[in-house]
């Protein structure tokens, strides 16, 4: 009964709790809202400080920073930039003809250019950037193969303030045929809009057109449609660029300055805001953070009572001593989001710490920028300084160290660039044959590793290490014949018999390049071993073709007169175990620069210093092969033919320019000699005395495709345990090599 009583009196508790809120709270609350909605204002709710993003919704980051006089509302930007970009749920499966590019499978992936009219004004930039896709793989000269349409028109500048303003562009584009609204056609802009507001308008409508624009804003960057590239200046080389400024593994990873800017401070405008408060973090200590307002025609007119301090203190700082020795750089929005700032800090190793809200950072499809940069918030200016200096040394040298990578593979130069954006867009094409994510952002970058190759990371010989796999344990020999088969004795055959005999051979591969037909499989002598003879069209880049037949992932490219004892192709073989990645092989080369011809040398000097490991005796991994077949231009592998020379020197470069690296060379029992031909068989190549000079030209010639020079030298050798040791041969494993 009692129990009874208990719940009745809670009951009653709450009821009358209810009705005390319904008539307390409840109608204050009420009459609230009535009142001010009589009154036309709106009530805020209060922010959940769980939620991390509550501060945009009360202070956008353009309400900040625009004069009250010039503020528009987000539905006001929400309109003018519809009235910009009319097509602004553009997606490739709306706007974009995919039929165009699979005629020929990834073959159809073709580039067009529109010729310039007569008088045409066109930048340095957009000349730079006309002569990367004309020189690429991509490029073709009838619009009928074309999978992809560029404007001969300069778009790059649409400041209509500019000197390199092109004006009536929406008239001209609409009188081409094959315009089509735009309709797989790529647009490049650097600048867009003019003063005071700088917006997003090119001046034209570009209609159903990618977009590969610098300091594109996120609410109007179309995901998987557009390209964010970055800001880059005039003087931004055409090819090969300069290397970072890192040494690798640097100790200390933290330089002299903690954090650095010097720059340029607007008096007023867009992103005036940002700037003028720079100083707030500067100490001249460890932070330096200068700025000048002595820019423009019209500075002085506007100057305030900071700017001649400021001036005095800017020029006590020199830039490029900042860059060299500095830890972090700022790099704070310009009169757009974009900013130089940025591509000279990846280059500089400086890592750059952003205060440019609602910025679409460059190739941001593929690249994860949090592994190379800090975002900062230009609203928590002063919250930068104690940001930076919690970074722990492991961090600082892992961003450092990826602004390395990120710089060499996809910025140092305009052709770097300019691929990279078509890469994109050809992974946006054959989505079902493209770079995963791990490929852009692990070595050696996602230009150098061809999806139509593998997709599979393990098939690569640059991901083995991430992956904590180990390559194969067997090679395949490939063997280049140039000499007719007219005796048992000639070198090839004892060649045939020493490979053969290695417990690491899976086949062998003659690739017959005699002006005369091979001869038949009586004609060859038995072995362990499949033997596979395969015409080489008389081609000498054919060697490097990639053959169906070779089913390993290693490589042992030989000259026919090789020699060689079996016990040098085994260590050889294990060595490259270890270095997949790179050429492993016996008889080196080298290059040097001659500063009185000023150019560049070749020699064949047998020195401790190297850079060349000549592919008449060499192991390499065999994705190499399709990197040479599709990667390089079919004007030097058309030269390598003509001259049937330089295709060793040719493959040192490519494997260089991925790698970084030099090759290895290791011990040989006999010194790689040019032995005088057999009687009745064609003569070899160094008996020409044009053979030489025409080495010097071809690594000349590759050095400028290249835009720089790949090769590595080293003074690297790998030996067996106790080779040349004074102790019993009984105790080594490779007895032979020591034998005379």
């Amino acid at each position: 009964m009692q129990a009874r009583k208990k719940y009745v009196l809670l009951g009653l508790c709450a009821c009358c709790w209810l009705v005390l809120f319904y008539w307390g709270g409840g109608v204050q609350l009420r009459l609230l809202r009535l009142l001010t909605r009589q009154r036309g204002e709106v009530v805020r709710p209060w922010p959940n400080w769980t939620d991390r993003a509550f501060l945009p919704r009360y202070a956008h980051l353009d309400e900040l920073q625009t004069d009250p006089g010039m503020a528009e509302s987000p539905r006001q930007r929400r309109q003018a930039w519809s009235a910009i970009y009319k097509d602004s749920r553009c997606r490739m499966e709306t706007c974009f003809d995919f039929s165009r590019c699979r005629r020929r499978g990834r073959e159809g992936f073709r580039v067009y250019i529109y010729p310039s009219e007569k008088n045409e004004r066109v930048s340095e930039s957009y000349r730079k950037i006309l002569t990367s896709i004309g020189e690429s793989r991509y490029y073709t000269a009838d619009p009928r193969e074309a999978c992809l349409f560029v404007l001969g028109i300069d778009t790059l500048d649409r400041d209509q303030l500019s000197g390199q303003f092109v004006p009536n562009v929406d008239e001209r584009i609409r009188g081409y045929p094959l315009w089509n609204d735009g309709r797989n056609h790529l647009i490049f802009n650097l600048y867009s809009g003019t003063w005071p507001n700088y917006t997003e308008d090119l001046g034209f409508n570009i209609g159903q057109a990618i977009l590969a624009k610098a300091s594109l804003n996120t609410e109007h960057f179309r995901a998987g449609f557009d390209v964010s590239i970055p800001l880059f200046s005039k003087d931004h080389p055409q090819k090969g660029g300069e290397h970072g400024w890192l040494v690798r593994s640097t100790i200390p990873p933290r330089r002299k300055y903690l954090l650095m800017f010097k720059g340029k401070r607007y008096l007023t405008g867009i992103g005036s805001d940002t700037r003028n408060a720079l100083h707030h973090i500067h100490n001249g200590k460890d932070i330096v953070s200068l700025t000048t307002c002595r820019h423009g025609k019209d500075w002085e007119k506007h100057k305030d009572a900071r700017c001649d301090h400021d001036n005095l203190e800017y020029e006590r700082f020199d830039y490029q001593e900042l860059l060299h020795n500095s830890t972090f750089c700022l790099v704070p929005r310009g009169r757009r989001l974009g900013s130089f700032r940025f591509l000279e800090s990846l280059q500089a190793a400086c890592i750059p710490v952003l205060l440019s809200n609602g910025w679409e950072l460059p190739f941001s499809d593929v690249i994860q920028w949090n592994q190379a940069v800090i975002e900062g918030d230009e609203r928590l200016l002063l919250q930068v300084p104690s940001t930076v200096r919690a970074v722990g040394d492991e961090r600082v040298l892992a961003l450092r160290q990826r602004t390395q990578m990120l710089w060499e593979a996809y910025f140092s130069s305009v052709d770097k660039i300019v691929l990279t954006t078509l890469e994109i867009i050809k992974d946006r094409v054959f989505s079902h044959i493209s770079r995963n994510r791990y490929m852009w952002n692990s070595l050696p970058g996602g230009l150098l590793v061809l999806p139509e190759y593998s997709t599979h990371l393990a098939h690569f010989p640059f991901y083995y290490l991430g992956l904590g796999v180990s390559p194969g344990q067997e090679f395949t020999a490939v063997i280049h014949a140039v000499s007719p088969l007219v005796s048992q004795s000639q070198p090839i055959m004892k060649l045939l018999q020493v490979v053969s005999k290695s417990k690491y051979c899976s086949q062998i591969i003659i690739l017959w390049n005699s002006e005369k037909p091979p001869p038949s499989r009586s004609k060859w002598p038995p072995m362990p071993v499949p033997l596979t003879v395969t015409d080489g069209r008389r081609k000498t880049t054919s060697r490097f073709l990639p053959h169906v037949a070779i089913e390993t992932e290693a490589v042992l490219s030989l000259d026919e007169d090789t020699v060689l004892l079996t016990s040098e192709v085994n260590f050889a073989f294990l060595v490259w175990r270890s270095f997949p990645e790179r050429i492993v092989g016996y008889p080196p080369r080298s290059h040097f620069w001659d500063p009185l011809k000023r150019a560049w040398g070749y020699t064949s000097k047998w020195t401790n210093n190297y850079s060349i490991v000549l592919t008449g005796a060499a192991f390499y991994h065999r994705y190499y092969h399709y990197l040479f077949s599709h990667y390089l231009p079919q004007s030097l592998r058309t030269l390598v033919d003509r001259t049937s020379n330089c295709e060793d020197i040719l493959m040192n470069f490519l494997v260089s320019a991925v790698t970084h690296l030099p090759p290895v060379k290791v011990a040989q029992r006999k010194q790689y000699k040019e032995l005088p031909s057999p009687q009745g068989t064609k003569s070899v190549p160094w008996a020409n005395p044009e053979h030489f000079n025409q080495r010097q030209e071809c690594v000349n010639t590759f050095a400028n495709w290249f835009g720089y020079m790949p090769l590595v030298h080293s003074q690297f050798r790998l030996d067996p345990v106790l080779f040349k040791d004074q102790v019993s041969v009984l105790r080594k494993k490779y007895k032979d090599l020591e034998r005379a």
